[in-house]
């Protein structure tokens, strides 16, 4: 039973994720993306970094690998699949999740502490929560900022499929608590299923007490739902 971490040209946080995947006793393995999925696969997880150099588009030619057909047919069998920031953009660039991320608001790099205020509870990622519950995480991004037609927002917020938005520490969802000027101050998605998500912020960032706060861990969970 393993969650397998998967590593394309430039990924970067592959690493952070399996040191924090262990620290929660969850076994994770690096997997190079060109090997395939390992048959005790019982996660998956789709880390940050800047696959191939973010050209094209962030997260556009990992997302044509040939290991993501294998993790979008296993993602339709129901074992759980994180994407996270880069991740996130390999998520959505590859149809697991509704949307687009796209360069910040700002037009600048952001690494800096956020507030995410817990929409969907009654997910494998949140079932730790409440809705309504902040938690504080780290974002690292340049291409962070949620895109998608009203329309499809529309049924996105209808369907129940915002995981988490950006709020301020009181959990108060507002413009100045958007830090790259998402769409519906979108921060993490789910796809078709809620044992599927893709967000921005970096929990495993936020898991090791030894450096910073841990309100990453309960995210990282629901690898063992």
């Amino acid at each position: 039973m393993t969650v397998a971490v998967i590593q394309f040209g430039g990924s970067n946080c592959d690493r952070d994720a399996v040191r924090a995947l262990e620290y929660l006793d969850i076994e994770a393995e690096r997997i190079w993306h060109e090997d395939g999925l390992p048959e005790d696969t019982t996660g998956i997880m789709l880390p940050g970094g800047f696959s191939y150099g973010d050209y094209l588009r962030a997260g556009a030619m990992a997302a044509r690998s040939p290991i993501m057909n294998e993790v979008r047919e296993t993602a339709a069998e129901g074992i759980p699949v994180l994407g996270v920031c880069n991740g996130a953009q390999v998520g959505s660039e590859s149809g697991l999740t509704d949307g687009a991320f796209t360069t910040n608001k700002s037009a600048r790099f952001q690494c800096e502490h956020v507030f995410l205020r817990v929409e969907n509870a009654d997910t494998p990622w949140t079932e730790e929560f409440e809705a309504g519950d902040v938690i504080e995480v780290p974002i690292a991004h340049g291409e962070g900022r949620f895109e998608i037609t009203d329309e499809r927002y529309e049924t996105l917020d209808s369907e129940d499929r915002v995981l988490f938005r950006y709020c301020d520490a009181e959990g108060n969802v507002t413009d100045e608590a958007n830090p790259n000027g998402s769409t519906g101050n979108v921060a993490g998605i789910l796809g078709d299923r809620s044992s599927v998500a893709v967000l921005m912020p970096h929990p495993e960032r936020a898991t090791l007490p030894d450096v910073g706060g841990t309100d990453g861990e309960d995210v990282l969970t629901g690898f063992r739902a």
